[in-house]
């Protein structure tokens, strides 16, 4: 309804904002610092953005509570993301934390893409290509090219009546 409702209602815009002065002090190689700011903001929003992502202009996460967003993402511009929506790394064999330091290990995220609600998507070789949409629930470890919508199959509703027979939503007796 106003600006202010959004500045001072909407825990996305917090957490962003923090994000932006933190990613500034990482990329000087101010030690710490970024950490406890974005952990900070993530304690008081739910949304953890590690200091070390890129995120472009135009970013917005709307109901962020659970938002994930991984210290090798990178995100372009005009992305909008929903609530649990998880942009990480892949599985890592035990004892390889030194020999994946510093490479890509999160996605990349092209512009104007949408991401819904509980998406999970991982690994650096993951590029969600321009204008993408995906669905909510959608877990991904492989690139999607631009303009393309993922989404989960709807499910299959089962209704039972008396305890006794069952009919799915396709009418057949299961």
């Amino acid at each position: 309804r106003s600006q202010d409702e959004i500045i001072f209602s909407y825990p996305g815009l917090y957490a962003t904002a923090v994000y932006r002065v933190a990613h500034r002090l990482h990329r000087m190689g101010v030690p710490l610092l970024p950490r406890i700011m974005t952990e900070h903001a993530h304690s008081i929003t739910g949304i953890d953005i590690h200091p070390g992502a890129e995120i472009d202009e135009s970013f917005v996460i709307d109901h962020g509570t659970g938002v994930v967003i991984g210290e090798t993402t990178q995100i372009g511009k005009g992305v909008r993301i929903y609530q649990g929506v998880t942009l990480g790394a892949l599985s890592l064999p035990l004892a390889a934390g030194d020999q994946f330091r510093g490479k890509k290990r999160h996605p990349t995220i092209e512009d104007e893409v949408i991401i819904y609600s509980g998406a999970t998507i991982l690994g650096g070789d993951t590029v969600i290509g321009a204008r993408a949409v995906i669905g909510g629930n959608v877990w991904l470890t492989e690139s999607v090219p631009p303009d393309t919508r993922v989404v989960m199959e709807a499910p299959r509703l089962i209704y039972k009546t008396n305890g006794t027979s069952v009919r799915s939503t396709e009418g057949e007796l299961a």
